[in-house]
């Protein structure tokens, strides 16, 4: 083949460190924005950027030009540091170092999208701790729960 094709979704999911609550109302929409144009510098378009005060999720399609990996890297390091320039009380802001990530199939991109859309209303009655077991489950991938929490 003289070309390479790729569509690969992922569904990406990390929390602030100790998930503190920093992402306040102040910020979240800015910060939700700056992320999807690191992405859409990395050729990685996000399609829903969500979270709560302490985690975010974002479904992007990640371009073939890029690993996973070092798109995370970039949206961490770039995000952290322009947090950090919003005021006094985000001066601590720090990601948490792992991440998780999920591939998402065309079939389901409409579905992901609600379940980012309405992560704040998910999380009344759900914690993140909840919610990322149940993800990992899903998805039957194998952990050390003492090691997701560090």
């Amino acid at each position: 083949m003289a070309q390479s094709l790729v569509k690969n979704y992922v569904h990406i999911i990390f929390s602030t460190k100790y998930r503190n609550d920093f992402i306040d109302e102040n910020i979240e929409y800015e910060l939700f924005a700056y992320i999807a144009s690191i992405c859409k510098d990395f050729d990685s378009p996000a399609l829903k950027i969500g979270g709560t005060e302490n985690h975010i999720h974002i479904l992007c399609a990640l371009s073939r030009k890029i690993a996973l990996m070092k798109l995370i890297q970039e949206i961490k390091a770039h995000s952290s540091k322009w947090i950090k320039t919003k005021g006094k009380r985000y001066e601590n802001f720090f990601w948490q170092d792992g991440y998780g990530a999920f591939s998402v199939s065309q079939n389901h991109i409409f579905a992901t999208i609600n379940y980012i859309k309405n992560q704040k209303e998910h999380h009344q009655n759900q914690t993140f701790k909840t919610e990322l077991i149940n993800i990992l489950d899903q998805y039957k991938i194998d952990y050390d729960e003492k090691y997701l929490w560090d």
